[in-house]
């Protein structure tokens, strides 16, 4: 995409990304990694807005500040709706663009993404910029709620010049709701560290000798927040099915949120606590070990944009089973890197993971096929080259070209 968007600038750009809040999570690596990218390869003025980073799920702010990225702190940009809170969002953030004078706003997440574009806009930033990392609107909401997002969204759209997306899924998805427009939008898949992925299986048997397991078991993973709509349930309903064929199945599950105590109790009750491990919050550097210790991922959210544990599992050579939703089947190839099954059929999973359990000889084709796909996709290099192009297309006039980022 690089190239289709022209030269890279030849001199260094004012640019300030804005977020809701840097909890750990793939939008916040996302942007972090996209403004050291800006400092330190193409010596770019950036400034990091965000809210506090509220909540069980750890925080990205030290790795910024680590990093060198100034970073400003705009403590009532919050995620929930309050209107007087929102309002006092709204000024700081026009306070902070007016001082700041940048030539790009990159604006993510809902509530940043649309107090953000509107400050931008008004204040006549010459590039206004917002990446949808997983649409805030979604059929599992209340229809009041999903028609209000929907219209802050067209509200928003319209006071910036582009639209990317880190899924060809979140194109669509905004341009069936009559968000925007095609021509307005570019998917650019979210770039990471890939090596120490690729690197995931150095440590295997240490990693696994640690967590208490043995060369016999058979370790599925699931990686996200322990929230809503991320489809715990499921997982345990398909380890009740599972483990009466196989006894040799564990499940390690990394995260941490607001539904760990009830989802502990679930797998108490149902008598599974010996075959799961939760491992609770861990740091970012210590993912990568976590899932070469596995031997697939299961994914069962039911709402993301393209979730980075499908690239971050298949990075490391293990298969991934997940819900065919938003951007899985752009990573989860089924039959190729692993298998897409409808969203909430747990016999389908179960299925899937038998195959898993029952062939390695599978899980290694599958998650070779995806270590090679992914490590072409998902060079947080190559996302910030493609990033800084778009904004120099913008900031000359040039329009947004209908190109994708990824590999077919």
């Amino acid at each position: 995409m690089s190239g289709s968007l022209g030269l890279q600038h030849a001199y260094p750009m004012r640019i300030i990304h804005i977020i809701t809040r840097l909890i750990l999570g793939g939008a916040q690596e996302n942007t972090v990694l996209c403004c050291e990218d800006l400092r330190q390869r193409f010596g770019d003025d950036v400034l990091l807005v965000t809210g506090p980073p509220l909540g069980p799920e750890g925080s990205f702010l030290a790795r910024a500040r680590a990093a060198g990225i100034p970073t400003e702190i705009v403590p009532s940009l919050r995620r929930e709706i309050h209107p007087w809170r929102d309002g006092i969002a709204y000024l700081a953030l026009r306070r902070i663009i007016r001082q700041f004078r940048p030539e790009v706003v990159h604006t993510h997440s809902a509530k940043a993404g649309i107090l953000g574009r509107i400050a931008a806009w008004r204040l006549g930033v010459p590039a206004v910029i917002h990446t949808v990392h997983g649409a805030p609107f979604h059929p599992y909401q209340p229809m009041l709620g999903r028609w209000f997002s929907i219209a802050c969204e067209r509200y928003a759209a319209r006071r910036c010049h582009a639209l990317t997306g880190v899924a060809d899924a979140m194109t669509k998805l905004l341009v069936e709701a009559g968000v925007t427009s095609p021509d307005k939008c570019v998917t650019i898949y979210s770039g990471m560290e890939i090596e120490p992925y690729l690197r995931a299986n150095e440590s295997r048997a240490t990693v696994r000798r640690e967590l208490g397991y043995t060369d016999a078991h058979f370790v599925i993973g699931k990686i996200a927040r322990l929230f809503h709509l991320k489809g715990h349930q499921d997982v345990i309903m398909m380890a009740r099915r599972l483990l009466s064929r196989n006894p040799n199945v564990r499940f390690l599950w990394v995260g941490d949120g607001i539904l760990r105590s009830p989802l502990e109790r679930e797998i108490a009750q149902a008598g599974l606590a010996p075959y799961f491990q939760l491992t609770g919050l861990v740091e970012p550097t210590r993912l990568p070990a976590l899932i070469g210790a596995m031997d697939a991922l299961v994914h069962a959210s039911l709402r993301e944009g393209l979730a980075r544990v499908l690239p971050q599992a298949l990075l490391a050579g293990k298969p991934v089973v997940s819900y065919d939703i938003d951007g899985a089947r752009e990573v989860c190839i089924h039959n190729q890197t692993g298998f897409l099954i409808p969203p909430r059929d747990v016999d389908a999973m179960t299925q899937a993971v038998i195959r898993l359990v029952e062939s390695p000889e599978l899980c290694e084709r599958l998650g070779r096929a995806g270590q090679g796909r992914c490590a072409r996709m998902f060079s947080h290099a190559a996302m910030t080259e493609q990033i800084r192009a778009l904004y120099q297309n913008v900031l000359q006039g040039r329009g947004i070209p209908n190109v994708r980022s990824g590999q077919d």
